[in-house]
């Protein structure tokens, strides 16, 4: 219902009801329609009007009808069409009459005022309902609105009185002296609220996943969906720009188990057949190189079956790109030059090209983990030839083994409680140590039971290579290389967390650190099954000074692979490809060990196409969804994504993943045998 004020002398009021029938309006019938609308939609009728073309509302003023923007809604109301967008008034407008759309943000009583904020996903404006200049009806159905409720409001842009400027918001100078409102539709009260950040962010995140349709009407929640679709916008520019084709390839895909587990989807044409949702564009992209389109990109839904955590979704999206004729070069250049312009365009900031490169085993060396946060200190210290010939058995037996001795320091943290040694000793465990070596330096003491076995010179290389100060907390792994080292990492990045807690290590939140980490290992060696299998994915090609060790000593062989990193996360990973059939199917048959036949029914068509002049190439993809969460300064990427998956893989609004009827398991040949719930 629209309802206005007291008319203004001279002017005919808008149609108390949006029922209103125009062709039986002697407001509309004896009135000159302003250019915009034409008459005789319906074979020139009088009373029915349409626009003539759709005009956005934030570039050009739409046609009035006795100064109220009207248009006809689906069902055939009248409802006030808006003249700006809720974050767009400003100084310059005052005095203007204008319309706007959207829902009620909050509403306060004061001094017999009615303030209410009306929100749409630009922003806000304050609007102002005064009962000395409205009909009682009106102020009536202003004071019985709630949060949400979807309203139109028309009236005048005036400056707030001096002392009530609102600096928190981009209107927050002017407000709009309400004269006619327009319910659109009324809101039930709601399980949360949206209006206060402080508040909503405490809400238990299943709840606000049960009814996402809210939780995305929070501004942050809308600035997220807003610079995803604007990142997206400027990477397409980009790579067009670059002389990049946007290819679309299939989603029914077919099974390559080789990877994370997959979800099937069941064939009805064909019994007993499945598709496979692709993990990712890998080979059709591949493919496309042999087609000859050189430079590929896509935008890229991918999906995997595995466990979740606030990184990972079951479907996600990838800045999917490959490109020929090229080496690691040419890659470490584009994606720097799309880096700089999406942090320019996303948040104004130059950052800094060429990015550092490090290897992965110095990664491993200094950080202990291959995507290292390096605004963060505390670099792993090696001490195995300190150690060597210790009196410390535990050091000196795992160098004996060929382990290795490396500690850090945590500065500050020789406070640390008891809680807080368990958890890292936790960690340590979790790797399979018995337990976490630590000393912490106090009152000019250094304080452990390890510390009676050290020599004068051992904790001399100690002092000296961890600059040992009071307070300070040394902690020790002492194991094979790849383990002590990892170790280490993960209690790094603990404690890095607990002193970031106690005030003592301050990261700048708009500091981005990027590097490449190169030179990963081409395998890895599987205990269990007693094989090799890839570090990566099995189309990288190794370094050619390293293509003689393969079937001699695999373990020392190279990858063309890289990983780009910013900030401890991994913004994406590629490799240069293998593009020679015969090297290819050495490596699936001969260091993988994946039997003829099964790499022939798995990637022949791969292998036949490479046959046909395959060009060297190579790619890389980035993790959008990590992407976009970097920019908005938020850890979990179901905040950046409209309509996520819980950690357990569900959706909570729509209730899926959900049974189905047995008409359709019949259809797919299908029988389920499903444990019964105890």
């Amino acid at each position: 219902m629209a309802v206005t004020g007291p008319r203004e002398k001279g002017t005919a009021p808008l149609a108390a009801s949006v029922g209103v029938n125009l062709r039986s309006s002697a407001i509309f019938n004896s009135m000159t329609l302003p250019r915009g609308l034409a008459r005789g939609a319906r074979g020139g009728a009088p009373g029915n009007f349409a626009f003539e073309k759709s005009i956005s509302f934030r570039q050009h003023p739409l046609p009035s009808v006795q100064g109220i923007l009207v248009g006809r809604s689906a069902a055939g109301n009248i409802f006030m069409k808006r003249t700006h967008h809720c974050n767009e008034l400003r100084p310059a407008h005052v005095g203007q009459k204008v319309v706007l759309s959207g829902w009620v943000h909050s509403r306060r009583d004061l001094g017999g005022l009615i303030f209410i904020d009306v929100r749409d996903r630009e922003g806000r404006t304050q609007t102002v309902y005064d009962p000395s200049l409205l009909s009682n009806e009106l102020f009536e159905q202003a004071a019985s609105l709630r949060s949400e409720c979807v309203i139109s409001i028309g009236g005048t842009v005036r400056q707030r009185p001096e002392g009530t400027v609102n600096a928190k918001i981009a209107t927050g100078e002017v407000e709009i002296a309400v004269d006619t409102l327009e319910i659109l539709n009324l809101a039930e009260v709601l399980p949360f609220p949206v209006d206060d950040p402080e508040v909503s962010a405490k809400v238990n995140e299943e709840l606000r996943l049960e009814h996402r349709y809210l939780d995305l009407r929070r501004p942050e929640m809308a600035r997220n969906l807003k610079l995803r679709s604007k990142v997206a916008t400027a990477i397409r520019v980009f790579m067009e720009g670059e002389g990049f084709l946007e290819v679309e390839t299939p989603t029914l895909f077919k099974s390559t188990p080789e990877g994370a587990r997959e979800f099937l989807v069941p064939s009805r044409v064909h019994p007993g057949s499945f598709y496979a949702l692709p993990q990712s564009p890998q080979q059709f992209k591949q493919i496309l190189m042999v087609a000859g389109v050189e430079r590929y990109f896509q935008i890229a839904r991918c999906y995997r079956d595995e466990d979740l955590r606030a990184d990972r979704q079951p479907e996600f999206t990838q800045v999917d790109i490959e490109m020929s004729f090229i080496d690691r070069e040419d890659i470490y250049a584009l994606i720097e030059g799309l880096a700089k312009t999406v942090w320019k365009i996303a948040l104004n900031m130059e950052i800094p090209t060429p990015f550092r490169r490090i290897s992965f085993e110095e990664a491993l060396n200094r950080y202990g983990i291959d995507k290292p946060d390096t605004r963060i200190g505390m670099e792993l210290c090696d001490f195995t030839e300190e150690f060597r010939a210790s009196s410390f058995k535990v050091f000196s037996g795992a160098i004996t083994n060929g382990g290795v001795v490396k500690a850090i320091n945590a500065k500050g943290l020789a406070g640390a409680t008891q809680g807080q040694i368990e958890t890292m000793t936790e960690y340590a465990k979790s790797f399979g140590a018995k337990g976490l070596a630590f000393i912490k330096v106090e009152n000019g003491e250094w304080k452990s039971p390890i510390v009676k076995f050290f020599s004068e010179a051992e904790k001399a290389a100690l002092t000296a290579k961890l600059q040992i100060v009071e307070g300070d907390l040394i902690l020790f792994a002492a194991d094979q290389w790849l383990n002590a080292c990892e170790i280490l990492g993960k209690i790094r990045l603990y404690c890095a967390e607990v002193l970031k807690g106690q005030g003592k290590l301050i990261i700048d939140d708009k500091r981005f650190d990027f590097l490449w980490v190169v030179e990963f290992p081409l395998l890895s060696f599987d205990k269990e099954q007693n094989r090799w299998y890839s570090s990566h994915h099995p189309f990288t090609a190794p370094v050619a000074e390293d293509v003689g060790l393969l079937t001699t000593e695999p373990r020392k062989v190279r990858g063309q692979h890289y990983d780009v990193v910013v900030n401890g996360v991994e913004l994406g990973g590629g490799s240069i490809r293998i593009h020679q059939p015969k090297l290819q199917k050495m490596i699936f048959e001969q260091v993988l060990q994946i039997p003829a036949e099964m790499v022939k029914a798995r990637f022949g068509y791969m292998l036949n196409a490479f046959r046909y002049g395959c060009p060297p190439h190579g790619g890389i993809a980035l993790g959008f969804d990590r992407l976009i969460a970097i920019l908005c300064g938020t850890p979990s990427i179901r905040d950046v994504i409209a309509f996520p998956k819980t950690a357990k893989g569900t959706d909570l609004m729509t209730d899926s993943p959900a049974p189905v009827e047995p008409k359709q398991l019949r259809d797919l040949h299908l029988e389920l045998k499903v444990a019964k719930k105890e």
